[in-house]
C-alpha cells in the first residue's frame, strides 16, 4: 500500500500543469537546505574548536550540553515557521476498503522526511562520537544519541500535531506562540537560562546513563497522540467538514470610500470568515514580538539602525507581505465571478492598496508599545510604516500579476504553502535589501536620521505616486486576467 500511495503521488506531481514551477521551486530550497547542511557538517566536526572559543570560561562538555535544547527550542521555531504538514488527497481513498492505519502511517512515516530530522545528525553525532564516546564510554555516547533522535521526533510529531490543531481552532497556535514568546522573553530579560537547564538534563545522563530512556518515552508519547488526533479527524483537514456559523457584518466606515471601500469590506469579510487568509494577518499581530530579538540596548543608544530597520519593516509589513504574496490567489474561487461583474479594475486595485493601508496602520499601531524602549523607535516605525503603505504595497500587487496558482482557502489556516511560486521568493529581495540601500549611505556618513528620514521620504514619494501605480497595475491586471483565471481553475 505504501508503495501505491507513492505511485499516486509522483503521478499526480508529474502530470500537474504547475509541474515546472514546483520543480523550480523545490531546486530553489534543495539549495538552501544543501548549504545549511554543509554549515551543520563543518560545525558538527569543528565543535572541539568553535565551543572553547565561543564559551571560553566553560567546560567543553558543559558547552555542548547547554546548547542541546537551546537548539531544539530553535528548532521548534523554525518548524512552526516553516515544516510543511505531509498532505494526501485521502479524499479518493476514504470510500475504498483501505484502513484508516494505512493511510495515517503513510502520513507519519512521510513526516519523517524533512531537512529539519537531517541537520540534528551532522550536528551533533560527530562530537558524541569523537568526544563523548572516548571520554564518557559508548553507553553513555549510545544514550545522547537516543536522547537527541527522540528530541528530534517529538519536535517532528509535536509542531505537526499543533498545525493541525490549529486548523480547526486557531487558538492552539496562539497559545503555542505565546508559550514560546513567553519563554524567549524570559530567557531575553536573564529570569531564566535555557543553557543552564539544558547542561542540567544532560549532565545527569553522563552519571546517570539510563535516564537517557525518558526521551523515547516522551517522543513514543508524542507519536501516539498525533496519530490519535488523525485517526479521529482524517476528515477535517481534506474535507472541511466543520463549518462555521457565519454572520454577515458591515463596516460602515468603509462607505466613505466608494467602490473601493465596497470591494474592501467584501475581502474584510473574506478574510474574517476563512481560515488561512485570517492566519495570513492575525500572524502581523504575533510577529509584533520580533522586536526584542533585534531591539538592544546598545544599538539603541548608538543609533544603530541599521541593525533594527529590518525588525522594523518585518513587523509593520509582516501582514502585507504574508497576505499580498497570494493576492488574486484569495480569490481564485470567484476570479472568474469578478471578471463577468461590472468592477472597475482601478476600484478593485484601490481596494487592494485601501486594505493593505487600514492592516498596517493598525500593526504599526499596536507597535508603539517599543516606545517604552526608547522613543527613537517610533521614529523607526514611522519610516518603517511609510515605506511599507508606500513601496511594499504597489510590490505585492505587482508581482501578484504574475501570480497564476490556485488556493483554496477552505484548507489548512496555517503553513500552507500551496499557491507558492517563483514570485513569492522573488517579492522578498526588494522587500530587504532596498531598505538598507537606501540607508547605507547614511549609515557611513554617521547620519543615521537622515537615514530613517530617505526611507520615510521614499515611501512618501511612492504614497504621492498612487494613483500612477493604481493605473498601471490596473492595465496589467486587465492584459493578463484571462491567463490569470485559466490558472485559478486548475
Amino acid at each position: 500500500m505504501l508503495s501505491t500511495f507513492l505511485s499516486h503521488q509522483r503521478k499526480s506531481f508529474w502530470r500537474s500543469r504547475n509541474k515546472g514551477g514546483s520543480i523550480a521551486t523545490q531546486i530553489i530550497i534543495g539549495f538552501f537546505m544543501l548549504y545549511f547542511l554543509v554549515i551543520a557538517v563543518g560545525v558538527g566536526f569543528g565543535m572541539t574548536i568553535f565551543l572553547p572559543k565561543i564559551f571560553p570560561n566553560q567546560n567543553v562538555m558543559t558547552s555542548f550540553n547547554g546548547i542541546i535544547l537551546y537548539y531544539f527550542a530553535f528548532d521548534f521555531l523554525m518548524r512552526l515557521q516553516l515544516q510543511d504538514i505531509p498532505t494526501l488527497s485521502i479524499i479518493p481513498y476514504l470510500h475504498l476498503k483501505i484502513s484508516k492505519r494505512k493511510i495515517i502511517n503513510f502520513l507519519n512515516a512521510k513526516a519523517l522526511f524533512s531537512a529539519f530530522n537531517v541537520w540534528p545528525l551532522f550536528l551533533f553525532f560527530p562530537f558524541i562520537f569523537l568526544k563523548i564516546g572516548a571520554v564518557e564510554g559508548p553507553l553513555v555516547a549510545l544514550m545522547y544519541v537516543i536522547a537527541i533522535l527522540s528530541i528530534m521526533v517529538f519536535n517532528n510529531y509535536f509542531v505537526l500535531y499543533l498545525k493541525r490543531k490549529s486548523i480547526t481552532n486557531i487558538l492552539f497556535t496562539l497559545i503555542g506562540l505565546a508559550i514560546v514568546g513567553t519563554f524567549a522573553a524570559l530567557e531575553y530579560y536573564k529570569v531564566i537560562s535555557i543553557m543552564a537547564a539544558s547542561n542540567f538534563v544532560f549532565s545527569q545522563m553522563t552519571t546517570r546513563p539510563y535516564l537517557g530512556l525518558i526521551f523515547p518515552g516522551v517522543a513514543a508519547a508524542m507519536f501516539v497522540i498525533n496519530s490519535n488526533y488523525l485517526r479521529r479527524n482524517l476528515y477535517v483537514e481534506e474535507m472541511g467538514a466543520k463549518q462555521e456559523k457565519k454572520v454577515s457584518t458591515d463596516y460602515p466606515f468603509l462607505n466613505r470610500f466608494g467602490k473601493a471601500g465596497e470591494l474592501a469590506a467584501l475581502e474584510l469579510k473574506l478574510i474574517l470568515r476563512h481560515k488561512r487568509p485570517r492566519y495570513s494577518v492575525i500572524m502581523g499581530a504575533i510577529f509584533l514580538l520580533y522586536g526584542f530579538l533585534f531591539y538592544k540596548a546598545p544599538y539603541i543608544a548608538s543609533d544603530s539602525f541599521a541593525k533594527m530597520i529590518f525588525a522594523a519593516i518585518f513587523m509593520t509589513g509582516f501582514s502585507i507581505l504574508s497576505y499580498g504574496q497570494f493576492m488574486f490567489a484569495w480569490q481564485s474561487s470567484h476570479f472568474d465571478g469578478l471578471l463577468i461583474n461590472k468592477i472597475d479594475f482601478k476600484d478593485y486595485i484601490k481596494g487592494k492598496f485601501l486594505l493593505f493601508t487600514i492592516i498596517c496602520t493598525i500593526v504599526t499601531i499596536l507597535a508603539s508599545f517599543y516606545a517604552f524602549l526608547s522613543p527613537k523607535l517610533l521614529l523607526l516605525h514611522l519610516a518603517a510604516y511609510l515605506y511599507n503603505i508606500g513601496f511594499c504595497t504597489v510590490l505585492v500587487l505587482y508581482l501578484a500579476t504574475f501570480n497564476y496558482k490556485r488556493i483554496d482557502i477552505t484548507r489548512s489556516a496555517s503553513f500552507n504553502f500551496q499557491g507558492m511560486g517563483a514570485t513569492q521568493w522573488i517579492l522578498m529581495i526588494p522587500f530587504v535589501l532596498l531598505p538598507y540601500l537606501i540607508y547605507l549611505p547614511f549609515g557611513y556618513l554617521n547620519r543615521p536620521y537622515l537615514g530613517l528620514m530617505a526611507i520615510g521620504f521614499f515611501g512618501l514619494v511612492m504614497l504621492a505616486m498612487r494613483s500612477y501605480w493604481i493605473n498601471y497595475i490596473a492595465k496589467k491586471l486587465e492584459l493578463k486576467r484571462y491567463k490569470i483565471a485559466e490558472g485559478f481553475r486548475e
